[in-house]
């Protein structure tokens, strides 16, 4: 009986000292996050500084498209995507004087309509060669290209690009 009673403390002070030192480990790992920024934006694959692979296209217009011919502000955009409704517009309608190329993949007839006025328009898959060529997998996501077709800025906002937007 004294080993009984003796094995039911010792699990009980072993309990007590998982309890303790698992608050430990909690007020710690809340210290970290609150020292971390809570929303990073979308998940860029190509950082600044990143070249663009290789790709060759056709815009809707018929005109070819290839990574040469890259420079100025590119968007990706899909159907689908409540976001990229909000964010064509406002794509379309800049005044910066730079080249436009946006990408739709998915079929969304609205999105080319509204996009095409302003900026070459590409319509792919979902995997396509352009979404490849940025490594791209989020939407809406905007990057602002250099002459050497290398990554100046990344975001999913225009106000993450360093670009003068219109108020």
């Amino acid at each position: 009986m004294p080993y009984l009673a003796a094995a039911v403390v010792l699990v009980g002070l072993l309990c007590v000292l998982n309890l303790l030192l698992t608050l430990g480990l909690i007020r710690r790992l809340r210290e970290q996050g609150a020292a971390q920024p809570r929303h990073a934006g979308p998940p860029m694959a190509l950082k600044p500084g990143s070249e663009v692979g290789d790709f060759a296209t056709t815009t809707v217009d018929g005109e070819p498209l290839s990574r040469a011919d890259l420079i100025g502000l590119v968007g990706f955009f899909s159907a689908g995507c409540e976001p990229c409704h909000d964010l064509a517009p406002r794509f379309a309608a800049l005044s910066t004087g730079l080249p436009r190329l946006a990408v739709v993949t998915g079929e969304d007839p609205e999105l080319v309509a509204v996009l095409s006025p302003a900026a070459r328009v590409v319509v792919e898959d979902y995997d396509g060669v352009v979404s490849g060529a940025f490594q791209n997998t989020w939407t809406p996501a905007l990057y602002l290209i250099d002459g050497g077709q290398r990554v100046v800025a990344a975001g999913g906002r225009l106000e993450d690009l360093p670009i003068e937007i219109p108020v």
